[in-house]
């Protein structure tokens, strides 16, 4: 006997869901996880504050870039909520009224935790490099790696994995560098 379909989740679904879980929509799925643990939460904090005063405003840094934690992306029928995600203003040069991003980013990063980490590399890698996002960083405070990644002809390749209080300077932001080892509680 053969089962009907599930329905697909829709935005309304999303919208239902309570404040305190991450709410995405992935191929008609609704996936909720947890708001991030402290040292995934530390990680992504560091993190955007390391790029945005040079890419973002200017200071230090070439600018030039929107450097955002935890935007809505509307790609498709997919909304995805990376960690961070960064649009060359040069592609977007003013940020959108809607609560939400359209214009695929030209950079995220995912933090990776225990809840996240399957769903970022399994689901939301192949959607980043088909809607274009040109680099991703993943970063996993646990084991206290970033991994760095470029698009290439539709494929993601891995540019360079840094450990522990490495010095990070990786395209799209080699202009500057940082020690990862800040991004680690």
């Amino acid at each position: 006997m053969s089962h009907p379909a599930d329905k697909p989740a829709t935005y309304d679904d999303l919208l239902a869901v309570p404040d305190h879980l991450v709410a995405e929509l992935i191929h008609g799925q609704l996936h909720t996880t947890p708001r991030p643990a402290p040292h995934h939460a530390l990680a992504s904090t560091t993190l955007g504050a390391e790029l945005v005063n040079p890419y973002g405003k200017g200071r230090g840094g070439p600018g030039g870039w929107w450097i955002l934690i935890e935007p809505e992306l509307h790609l498709g029928p997919h909304v995805l909520v990376p960690d961070l995600a960064g649009w060359r203003k040069t592609r977007m040069p003013s940020l959108p009224s809607s609560a939400w991003f359209e214009t695929p980013p030209d950079w995220v990063c995912e933090i990776l935790s225990p809840s996240t980490a399957s769903l970022d590399r399994t689901q939301k890698m192949p959607l980043y490099a088909h809607y274009g996002v040109g680099h991703l960083w993943l970063v996993d405070p646990a084991v206290r790696i970033l991994e760095a990644y470029e698009l290439r002809q539709g494929r993601w390749t891995l540019l360079e994995t840094l450990a522990d209080d490495a010095e990070v300077s990786l395209p799209p932001f080699d202009a500057t560098r940082f020690s990862l080892a800040e991004l680690w509680a």
